[in-house]
């Protein structure tokens, strides 16, 4: 019987987290809904803001695609450099075979970089 009441409790400790994890964000957005401001005028609430300034053209400038390249080249090589924290923590437990494979991994980051920079894809303008 004991057992079972332990078992029983455990369940009840998951099921108030549950509520909890429920009830406070519900509370927490009708809270807020409470409390923020209440717009009449709702055609300048969708007006673009440009530093307290007021609009003088459409906000939906295009922009040109090379800025877009550029930064996913850079979160490609950015998240690829994280890849290496672990492996120079454990270098002495790794080995030989682990330096190999990272001097490959890094050799293809390299042929990577190389074509970008041939297709001119760092160029910034």
């Amino acid at each position: 019987m004991e057992l079972l009441n332990l078992y029983q409790n455990n369940y009840l400790i998951v099921f108030a987290f549950l509520c909890l994890g429920i009830l406070l964000p519900v509370v927490a957005l009708f809270a807020a809904k409470l409390l923020r401001p209440k717009y009449k005028d709702i055609a300048s609430k969708y007006t673009t803001y440009e530093s307290g300034i007021e609009p003088f053209h459409d906000a939906r400038v295009q922009f040109n695609v090379r800025y877009y390249v550029f930064a996913l080249m850079f979160v490609i090589f950015d998240v690829e450099t994280v890849f290496l924290y672990p492996w120079a923590i454990a270098y002495e437990k790794l080995g030989i075979f682990a330096l190999i494979e990272m001097l490959i991994f890094v050799v293809m980051l390299l042929i990577g970089l190389i074509y970008a920079w041939k297709k001119k894809v760092l160029k910034w303008i």
